[in-house]
């Protein structure tokens, strides 16, 4: 995984560009796997790109609604299966809500969320060591897993610097 960007924007980065460029990251993926990036699956992408915050499913319908007809939940969910399917959103299990992803890192790779309890922001940073100490003590119970998940919560340095 690449961390060309920072993990937690500047408050005042141009988040137009960032969205565009998560936007054009999500094209390239999808034709390079030869997958359609169809424009319900690409609104529903631009929702989420909205912000760094996470979003649930019908925060998500809300952002929709505010520029087209409001889309029925399972075309939100479709779409979000798509997109995590493909590495380009992933779900903040804690919050039970969804977030985009721009980084260039394998499906199944294992990133920790860090989740600021202030701003609501949340940054993902590569885990491989993680993970592997949690699969040895897994493989150590007799424990096949199937899905991790690393959340942690605190506050991310803008809103440390705010305080």
């Amino acid at each position: 995984m690449t961390l060309a960007k920072p993990t937690f924007p500047a408050p005042d980065h141009d988040h137009g560009r960032c969205a565009a460029d998560a936007l054009d990251h999500a094209e390239r993926i999808c034709a390079q796997r030869g997958q359609k990036f169809t424009p319900q699956r690409r609104q529903v992408l631009e929702a989420l790109l909205s912000s760094h915050r996470p979003l649930g499913a019908y925060e998500i319908i809300e952002e929709l609604a505010k520029v087209a007809a409001r889309p029925a939940p399972i075309t939100v969910y479709r779409a979000l299966e798509f997109l995590m399917a493909n590495g380009l959103v992933h779900r903040i299990e804690s919050r039970n809500a969804f977030l985009a992803c721009a980084h260039d890192h394998e499906q199944t790779a294992l990133v920790a969320f860090l989740i600021c309890e202030s701003c609501g922001a949340v940054g993902e940073v590569p885990a491989a060591p993680i993970a592997e100490s949690l699969k040895s003590a897994a493989a150590a119970s007799g424990f096949t897993p199937k899905l991790s998940v690393v959340e942690i919560t605190g506050l991310c340095a803008h809103c440390q610097k705010a305080a």
